[in-house]
C-alpha cells in the first residue's frame, strides 16, 4: 500500500521539531569560572504542531482523473529561560531567573533548598542546645505508697 502525502507531510514537521529542540536546549552547556563556581542553565520548553490535509478531485477533471491532495502542516517552539543551577564549594543554589513564581508548584520548588538548609541548621542548633542545656534526669522517688 502506498504512503499517503498527510505521512510525508507529518515525517517533515516532525524533523523540523527535533532540529530546533534537543536536550541541550532544556539543560545547557555548563559554564566554569575561574573560582570553580559552575553555572548550568535550565529552560522550559514547549512546542506545538499541527498539521491536515484533504483529498479532493479537481473541478476541470473528467470522471476518471486522479485524486488530489492539499494539506499544510505548521510548528512553533517557546524557550523560556527558567533558573540557573549554581555549583560551588558552598554547595548548589537554584538562581529563578523570574522573581515571581508562575503556580505555587513552582514556587515550592524553588523554596525547597532554602527550606531544607534552614531545618537542617535548626535541627542542629537544637541538638546542640540540648546537650548544653538540659539536666539529666534522675530516678524517681520511692514514695513507699
Amino acid at each position: 500500500m502506498n504512503e499517503h502525502p498527510i505521512q510525508n507531510l507529518m515525517t517533515e514537521t516532525m524533523e523540523k521539531i527535533k532540529k530546533m529542540v534537543d536536550v541541550n536546549t532544556i539543560i545547557g552547556t555548563p559554564i566554569t569560572t575561574q573560582d570553580g563556581t559552575t553555572v548550568i542553565p535550565v529552560s522550559k520548553v514547549t512546542f506545538g504542531f499541527g498539521s491536515g490535509g484533504s483529498d479532493f478531485v479537481s473541478r476541470n477533471a473528467k470522471d476518471a482523473a486522479p485524486v488530489c491532495f492539499g494539506g499544510g502542516g505548521g510548528a512553533g517552539v517557546t524557550v523560556s529561560p527558567v533558573c540557573f543551577l549554581v555549583l560551588n564549594a558552598q554547595g548548589a543554589n537554584i538562581l529563578p531567573i523570574n522573581a515571581q513564581a508562575v503556580t505555587s508548584v513552582d514556587r515550592l520548588i524553588e523554596m525547597l533548598p532554602t527550606a531544607v538548609n534552614k531545618v537542617s541548621s535548626f535541627v542542629e542548633s537544637r541538638k546542640g542546645a540540648k546537650a548544653v542545656d538540659e539536666p539529666v534526669p534522675s530516678a524517681p522517688e520511692d514514695t513507699g505508697a
